[in-house]
Formats: structure tokens, sequence, C-alpha cells
């Protein structure tokens, strides 16, 4: 591999762990995937016209593995429609790209995606609690997750008032700003929300790639800011469903 190679699967590391982990649905099977896919890209020929970042999601997709649709039949989303959401709304993929990702025409991509947006609406209620110190993005945040169908079990400002609204009404799912000012720090706030109850977390923070650096325990779903309701409504079904292969 150049140097020049090097350097761009460098960069795109981040971004390849992150939809690799909202696949698997954990942080370590989400590396042991991006580990495989990174051996499968280095000897797959072809493909260089797309970019190491593509083509490395490409990869994921391989070691993965397109499994047979009739195995998920229980869900409201197809395996292939769930990759087409995540590379155009997590990943924030052209659609051009993602045509050539999966080897299928434009066509078929903006079929499943207006699929795949009729079928988050049918996705399991669960209650969501939102840490965010901002009024207006909470406000937001609180629309689309109840369009998404869930209830809400408390908007948090603060480090303090997270754990105690998580204490009192125990949400299925926390969905968290880092920043929350001067009111501490959401990652803590989640930190000690786990130590007496477990729950799937978004973690939201506009540099992503922070959070990604394989030096600590890091979150499985992250959403960069700002962000598009979809990729909102998408990540929290990959959470809710604990990713791809937990249907």
């Amino acid at each position: 591999m150049v140097d020049a190679e090097r350097q761009d699967l460098m960069q795109a590391l981040p971004f390849a762990r992150r939809f690799a982990r909202a696949l698997e649905g954990s942080q370590k099977q989400g590396d042991q995937l991006v580990a495989l896919a990174i051996k499968d890209m280095m000897t797959r020929k072809g493909g260089h016209d797309l970019g190491v970042r593509y083509r490395l999601y490409r990869s994921i997709i391989t070691c993965f593995g397109m499994e047979s649709e009739s195995l998920h039949a229980s869900s409201s989303l197809t395996l292939t429609q769930r990759y087409v959401l995540l590379l155009t709304s997590l990943e924030e993929v052209p659609l051009s790209a993602v045509a050539l990702i999966l080897d299928r025409s434009e066509a078929d991509i903006l079929a499943d995606i207006s699929k795949a947006n009729d079928g988050l609406r049918s996705v399991a209620e669960t209650s969501v609690l939102i840490i965010e110190d901002e009024p207006i993005i909470a406000m937001d945040i609180q629309d689309v997750v109840q369009q998404c169908g869930h209830r809400i079990a408390g908007v948090a400002y603060t480090e303090a008032d997270a754990v105690r609204i998580a204490k009192e009404t125990r949400p299925g799912l926390i969905l968290a700003d880092i920043n929350l000012g001067g009111g501490g720090d959401g990652m803590h706030a989640v930190g000690r929300i786990m130590k007496d109850h477990q729950a799937p977390v978004i973690f939201v923070t506009a540099y992503p790639e922070r959070l990604l650096t394989g030096e600590q325990e890091e979150p499985s779903f992250i959403i960069t800011k700002p962000f598009e309701p979809t990729t909102l409504a998408i990540t929290t079904y990959q959470a809710v469903t604990g990713g791809l292969k937990a249907i």
C-alpha cells in the first residue's frame, strides 16, 4: 500500500468503524468486521475509482454477508434497505456512490430509500430519554423521536437531571449530547446511568472522529451534528433492534 492510500485509509477508519458497529450493534463486533474488511479490500481487484473510504464500505458489507432476505421477514426493513439508509443518512454517501458500492442502479437505491422510510414508521415502540442542553435542539429531537413511534421518558438538560430521570423512568433508549455546557458531560451521565440500568445509547456530536479513536470504550451508535431527521430515525431503529444480526 502506497503512503497516500495508507493516509486515506487512516482518514476513512473512523467512519468505517461507525458504519460497522451500526451494522453489528456493538463496538467489539464492529471493529472485528472492519479488520476483516481491510483485508478484503487489500486483496480485491478493481474499484479504485471509488476511493478508499467507499471501497472500505463495500468490503464491510461483503464481509458482513448479504444474508438471505427470507431470514429477516419479521423486520419492517430488508437488509439492503438498511444498508442504503445507513450509507445515505448516517454516512452521508452520495446516491451515485451508494449505487456503486452496492452494485445497484440509482433508481433501485431511490426505491429502497422510499420503502425504507415507510418501514421506519413500524419500528417497535420504546421510551426514550433525551439528554440535550439546547432546548430548541431538544424539541427538534423530541419531535423526530415521537414521529418514529416512541414515547418520551423525559428531557434532561444537565448530567444530574439525566441520572435522576433515568432512575425514575428506566428508559428503553438514551439519546445523549456529549457537551452539556455548564450542566456537565453527556458521556459521564450515561456512564453513571449504566451502573444500574442498561439501555442502548445514541450519542450526538459534531466531532464523531473524537469518539472513534480505538483508545477507550466507545459508543456503538453515533450521530454527527447537525443531523437530518432520517439519520436519527434509522439510527434509532438500529439501536432498538440491536443491529442487523439481532433480527
